[in-house]
Order: structure tokens, then C-alpha cells, then sequence
């Protein structure tokens, strides 16, 4: 199975690297979870897609303004987990699409590493709650390699 083209978003399952972890000098995450796609940038300097993803948490969380709960029923549609999920605002991982860094969903084939998309409307107010922040210096990147 092929892998899917990045798109704004689409749900992957992906190795995210937190902001702690990444300043306490670690390289790669500790779990692969579930990660919105909210830009895709499809020609960088050298020819490559850029994808930034958001991830998606069972922890609540401390500030509401830094999250976005997801909905249950657009969790079940991705075929996520019943527990109370949040998208995280407030910080992001960069990467050249595909990278090292995707993995295989459970249970799954090989090339399998999206859930679908998240529907349009939420994923708009996702995007424009995530912008906001951003451009109050409230979301901290984390470039991969």
C-alpha cells in the first residue's frame, strides 16, 4: 500500500517528539500517537514536503486555550480510542514527509500510517485556534530531521 500524500488534516500515527523531551535533549519520542497534519508545505528549499503536525493527548489539559478536545464521535470514525482525546496547540513537530518518524498502525498493513481526516469544520477551527496562538508566541516548534 502506497503511502498517502500529506495533507492539512489528515490524522497519522507518528513518533512525536514533546517539547520537554526535545530541551532535555532526546532526538526521537517516547510514543508514537496519533498526529494532526495542519500545514503542508509541498516545495522547501530543497524540493521536499514539509509537514507540521499537532499531537493528539489522553491528557488534559492545564490550559484550555492550548488544546482542542476531540469529539467521540470523529474519534470512533478514525477508529481511535474511547478515551478522551485533546489536539495540543501549543506546540508542534516539523518533519520532511515521509520521515523516519511514521509508523504503522496497529493491527494494520505495512503502508498504513493515517487514520483519515479529520471533518472540515473542526479542523478549521483547529487551524485558526492553532494560528492564533501561534502568533502570540503561545506554540513552541520542534524541527525534525
Amino acid at each position: 500500500m502506497a503511502l498517502p500524500k500529506p495533507a492539512p488534516g489528515l490524522v497519522i500515527r507518528y513518533s512525536y517528539l514533546w517539547y520537554h523531551e526535545h530541551r532535555d535533549g532526546r532526538e526521537d519520542g517516547r510514543k508514537d500517537r496519533p498526529c494532526a497534519i495542519v500545514a503542508a508545505i509541498h516545495k522547501d528549499a530543497f524540493g521536499d514536503t514539509r509537514v507540521l503536525v499537532l499531537p493528539v493527548t489522553h491528557a488534559p489539559p492545564g490550559d484550555d486555550s492550548a488544546a482542542i478536545e476531540i469529539p467521540a464521535i470523529i474519534k470512533e470514525r478514525l477508529r481511535l480510542d474511547d478515551a478522551r482525546s485533546w489536539i495540543v496547540l501549543s506546540e508542534w513537530n516539523d518533519f520532511v514527509w515521509p520521515g523516519p518518524d511514521l509508523r504503522r498502525i496497529p493491527n494494520m498493513d505495512d503502508g498504513s500510517v493515517a487514520y483519515g481526516f479529520l471533518p472540515p469544520a473542526f479542523f478549521a477551527t483547529i487551524r485558526d485556534r492553532f494560528l492564533a496562538l501561534a502568533k502570540q508566541g503561545g506554540s513552541k516548534p520542534i524541527s525534525r530531521t
